[in-house]
């Protein structure tokens, strides 16, 4: 009889137990939902914000406030379908994109860019320009630099094509969104990344490192670009410099966060 009590208390004590968890468990979850939601919030009410304030006529200015009006519809479209943290994160992650597209356009203004951004998931180990670059793909001439131009007016905030790395900067033209199409495009954003980035297009009487170095600054990700990936792995070696561009995404999404 005695042991059947006990038997008893245990089968009561674990249920309780599991009730009590699963109560937690379903507690936590909706906190953790609750405070996804309203940081993605956040930071698209942010954007949506420095959006009605700024106006330009300047080519770099307008694409890079277009680019961020299209993170914008993105994250807004995000946002009222998430139905999970992880989802909304991706909702953070497409306004974020869209605010440093506003910074650009911000520097395009020659003003102040403002407070630091977190950092881009689909920037992490990109790296950045620090030096005008040119090169010639197919009788075209293609143009990037870590400032504005006439010459270039687009701005990346970094990210990946085809599983490589594209350091943040301005371009002369959005050659990123050829790689998302299929067939020539592909190919065409592979060469004009492989000209770009490639180990032999450093300066004239420069060695491959100091070329890099003048060339990007270093990532987020030190392991990426150091002496990994970018550093004398696959970059050094061949693989990004003689045309094996990998495979995979552009950043996030197709693009970072949202279809670019």
């Amino acid at each position: 009889m005695g042991n059947l009590i006990w038997f008893v208390l245990l089968v009561i004590l674990l249920f309780g137990g599991f009730l009590w968890w699963q109560r937690e468990s379903t507690a936590r979850k909706a906190r953790e939902l609750a405070d996804a939601r309203a940081e993605a919030g956040r930071w698209y009410e942010r954007l949506g914000g420095q959006l009605m304030n700024l106006h330009g006529t300047e080519p770099a200015v307008r694409q890079a406030l277009a680019d961020a009006g299209e993170r914008y519809n993105a994250a807004g479209s995000q946002l009222e379908q998430a139905q999970t943290a992880r989802q909304y994160e991706l909702a953070r992650e497409s306004a974020l994109e869209g605010l440093a597209y506003v910074r650009a356009a911000r520097v395009a203004l020659g003003i102040d860019p403002g407070p630091d951004l977190p950092p881009l998931a689909a920037a992490r180990g990109a790296g950045a320009l620090t030096v005008p670059r040119e090169v010639q793909v197919r009788g075209e001439t293609f143009r990037a630099g870590p400032q504005p131009g006439a010459s270039t007016p687009y701005y990346y905030p970094g990210g990946r094509m085809q599983g490589r790395p594209v350091p943040a900067g301005w371009y002369s033209t959005p050659w990123w969104k050829t790689g998302l199409a299929a067939g020539a495009g592909v190919v065409g954003g592979m060469l004009i990344a492989d000209a770009l980035f490639s180990p032999a297009f450093a300066d004239p009487g420069y060695g491959y490192d100091a070329g890099y170095q003048e060339g990007f600054a270093d990532g987020a990700d030190g392991g990426d670009t150091g002496g990994g990936d970018m550093g004398g792995g696959d970059v050094g070696g061949g693989d990004f410099g003689g045309g094996d561009f990998g495979g995979g995404d552009f950043g996030g999404g197709d693009f970072g966060g949202g279809d670019f």
